[in-house]
C-alpha cells in the first residue's frame, strides 16, 4: 500500500503543477497545419488523448513513438477514421514491425478531407457581386517513418521524421493567372518512456511537430509544436485481481499556440477482450468529455481489435472515431 500512496501522490502533484491557477484559454494564432494536432485512433480519443505512456501499438507513432518498442506482438497495423465537425474527416494508417535486437520500425500516414468547399471571386456583372468558381481543392497530409528501441527493460526511446503539407486551393491573380496556395516541409517527433520499478507506474515525455517555418507566398508560420509529459499506472496491480486492468493516464501539454492543458484518461479491460474507456480534456473551448469501448479477439494467431470513441463538443455535433487493428 505504501507504493500505491506514492503513485497516487505523484499523479496528484502532476495535475496540480500542470494546471495554471485561473487558467484561461488564450488563442495566440501562432501556428498552422492544425490537423496535426488532432487525436488519432479511437482508443486514444476515448481516453482524452492521454497517450504519452499508454500507446503500445502502431498508433503510438502519433503520440509518443517510444511506445512502439513495447508492442506485445511483432507486427501491428492500425486503420483509423475520424468524423470531425463541419463535414471534415481524417483518415490515417500506421504499421509497425519489430526486428529482434535491432528495434521497431514503423510507417504512418494522415490524410485530411475538408469536404466540399465552393470557391467564389468578385464579379460585378451580376447582382450578387460574385461568381462561383467550382470546388476548392483543400487538403492536408503527413507521411512519416518511425524507429523505437528499448535501451533497457525500463527505458524506451523513439523518433519520427515526417513529410507534411497542406493545400488551400488556388487564387486568381490580377493578370489572369492562378497561384497555388501550397506548403510542405519536414517535421520531427521524439519521445521517451521510463519505468522506475513501482509496479506498472511509468512516466515519459514527447515533442511533436518540431520543424522549420513554412511560407504561403509571403506570410510565414510555424507548425503546431507540442511538448507533453505524463504518467500512467494500472491501479489493479496493487491488488490480487486476475484478468482485469484499470489503467489511469495523465498528460500535461504545453502547445506553442495555447496555454497549458491537461488530458486525463482511464481504461478498464476485462480478460483482454472487452474494454471501456473515458477521458477529459481541460482548458479547451469546445472539447471536454470523451467515452469509448473496444473489443479484442484472437483468430489463428492474429489479434483483431475494433475500437470506437465518442467525443462531446460544446457548440458542435459529437465527434465519432473508429479504429480497426490487426496484430500478429
Amino acid at each position: 500500500m505504501k507504493k500505491l500512496k506514492i503513485v497516487i501522490n505523484l499523479l496528484i502533484l502532476i495535475v496540480v503543477f500542470a494546471t495554471p491557477a485561473n487558467a484561461q484559454l488564450k488563442k495566440l494564432a501562432q501556428t498552422g497545419l492544425q490537423f496535426l494536432k488532432m487525436d488519432v485512433g479511437a482508443r486514444a480519443a476515448a481516453m482524452g488523448g492521454a497517450m504519452t505512456n499508454t500507446g503500445y501499438d502502431a498508433n503510438a507513432m502519433f503520440y509518443n513513438p517510444a511506445g512502439m518498442a513495447r508492442m506485445e506482438y511483432g507486427a501491428d497495423v492500425e486503420l483509423n477514421n475520424t468524423q470531425w465537425i463541419a463535414d471534415i474527416s481524417y483518415n490515417s494508417f500506421a504499421a509497425a514491425y519489430t526486428l529482434e535486437d535491432i528495434g521497431t520500425f514503423g510507417v504512418q500516414g494522415l490524410f485530411t478531407d475538408y469536404g466540399d468547399i465552393t470557391g467564389t471571386r468578385v464579379d460585378f456583372t451580376n447582382e450578387d457581386g460574385y461568381i462561383e468558381t467550382g470546388n476548392v481543392d483543400v487538403s492536408g497530409y503527413a507521411f512519416g517513418i518511425s524507429y523505437a528501441r528499448n535501451l533497457s527493460d525500463r527505458f524506451s526511446v523513439g523518433a519520427t521524421v515526417k513529410f507534411i503539407g497542406q493545400s488551400l486551393g488556388t487564387n486568381l491573380m490580377p493578370d489572369g493567372s492562378t497561384k497555388d496556395n501550397k506548403v510542405s516541409g519536414v517535421a520531427f517527433d521524439f519521445g521517451t518512456i521510463f519505468y522506475p520499478g513501482w509496479e506498472s507506474f511509468r512516466f515519459g515525455m514527447s515533442v511533436k511537430n518540431f520543424g522549420p517555418e513554412l511560407t504561403y507566398e509571403k506570410e510565414s508560420f510555424e507548425g503546431p509544436l507540442l511538448f507533453t509529459i505524463g504518467a500512467a499506472f494500472d491501479f489493479l496491480d496493487m491488488f490480487t485481481v486476475e484478468d482485469q486492468e484499470l489503467l489511469v493516464s495523465i498528460d500535461m501539454l504545453h502547445p506553442r499556440d495555447y496555454t497549458e492543458r491537461v488530458h486525463i484518461g482511464a481504461e478498464y479491460v476485462f480478460m483482454d477482450i472487452f474494454s471501456v474507456r473515458a477521458g477529459y480534456k481541460s482548458n479547451y473551448d469546445n472539447e471536454g468529455l470523451t467515452f469509448g469501448a473496444g473489443l479484442n479477439y484472437e483468430v489463428s494467431g492474429v489479434n483483431i481489435k475494433v475500437d470506437y470513441s465518442y467525443g462531446m463538443m460544446e457548440f458542435f455535433d459529437a465527434v465519432n472515431r473508429f479504429t480497426v487493428g490487426f496484430s500478429f
